[in-house]
Order: structure tokens, then C-alpha cells, then sequence
């Protein structure tokens, strides 16, 4: 199971990205009637594209990390998962404008994946798109996230508003993912 993480500017200039394979064992996953339609080879460039907005199972590739082989596909790809995070952002601004929480929970959802947004009083937006329902988990994680952002920007080496390098806040996240995700 994957979660991926991004960190907005206002402005929603990504400044932080991170993707998480969870040692738990993903969910079984189910097969889009629009997957069975799709032909098994293609000259087309856009063919794992197609494939993977489907959410079909036949466009996976296989991710090696720790601990063995994550089934990586049905609308895992990066350029997808991007799409996604950036396609949310229009409903995580109308859900700000109705409620006033930095935890927003689930905003939207595309195929198997849940985005789940914490909008920080500044207007920074963390984006973390997901498989299963674990809302006490990706809370905690979120105000872990805010608070070491928090100490990042109190940081007088560091430019608000920029990509954030750091390999310490890396780290740190990374725990705080393997922690709560």
C-alpha cells in the first residue's frame, strides 16, 4: 500500500513530495469494467496512461523497496498520481471556504485512491493521496507534518515559499509516515 505526500505553497507551487510504501498488505484490488475494454498492447504513447486512469490491473510494474515487491499500477504511475493530487485542489479550496478545519479528512476521491487535505492557517496545503481509511493515523501524521514544516520555516537558512531540501525534514516525515501510515 502507497501514500504520497505533497506539500503546496499558496500559491500551489509543490515545494515537498514524498511517496510512502506501507509495510501493511494492500487491499485486494478490483478490476475497472472500462480495464477490460482496454486492449493489452498499444503503439500509443499514452497507452500506460490510458491504462492506469482506468484502473486497470494489466499496466503493472513492479517497485522494489524493503521488504519485498509493491505492485505498482491501475493508476499508480507518478505523472498520474500528480494528476490526481493537482486535480483535488480545486474541491480541497471549496471545502476551505465551507468549513473552517485544517484537517479536512477525505476531499475526494479517483479510483482507489482517497486524497485526504490539512490546510495550515497560512494557506499551505499538504495533499496526501491513499488506498485505505485510517483518519486517526493521517491526522497525526498531518500535524507531525505541520510541526516539523513549522520548525523548518523558523529555520533562518531557509526561504519561506521554496523547495524544501532539507534531508533532516525527509527523514523525519519518512518516520512519522512509517509511524502513522
Amino acid at each position: 500500500m502507497s501514500h504520497h505526500l505533497y506539500l503546496l505553497s499558496p500559491s500551489d507551487t509543490p515545494l515537498y513530495s514524498l511517496t510512502h510504501y506501507s509495510s501493511k498488505p494492500a487491499q485486494a484490488t478490483v478490476t475497472s469494467p472500462l480495464a477490460s475494454n482496454l486492449p493489452s498492447w498499444s503503439t500509443s504513447a499514452f497507452a500506460g496512461t490510458l491504462t492506469a486512469l482506468s484502473g486497470a490491473t494489466s499496466a503493472t510494474q513492479p517497485h522494489h523497496v524493503q521488504g519485498g515487491t509493491v505492485r505498482v499500477g491501475g493508476g499508480q504511475d507518478r505523472h498520474v498520481i500528480q494528476m490526481i493530487a493537482n486535480a483535488s485542489l480545486d474541491v480541497i479550496e471549496e471545502v476551505v471556504r465551507k468549513e473552517n478545519a485544517m484537517y479536512l479528512k477525505s476531499v475526494d476521491k479517483f479510483n482507489e485512491w482517497t486524497v485526504s487535505a490539512f490546510v495550515t492557517p497560512g494557506n499551505m496545503k499538504f495533499v496526501l493521496l491513499h488506498e485505505a481509511r485510517n483518519d486517526d493515523g493521517i491526522k497525526a501524521f498531518f500535524n507531525d507534518v505541520w510541526e516539523l514544516y513549522v520548525k523548518t520555516m523558523l529555520n533562518p537558512f531557509h526561504t519561506a515559499h521554496t523547495p524544501i531540501r532539507s534531508p533532516v525534514f525527509d527523514s523525519r516525515v519518512r518516520a512519522s509516515a512509517k509511524k502513522y501510515l
